[in-house]
């Protein structure tokens, strides 16, 4: 991950994909645990 010096905009959007990316593994991981062993998050 690499954020510019000199552009706040370009770094916000690089920073929201990076956290939109994290959920989405974040989901799948979730999604695997459930179908291994039945529970749910809260």
């Amino acid at each position: 991950m690499h954020y510019s010096d000199d552009d706040p905009d370009q770094d916000f959007e690089q920073l929201d994909g990076d956290v939109a990316e994290y959920a989405r593994h974040n989901g799948h991981a979730d999604l695997l645990r459930e179908c291994i062993d039945g529970s749910t998050g809260h």
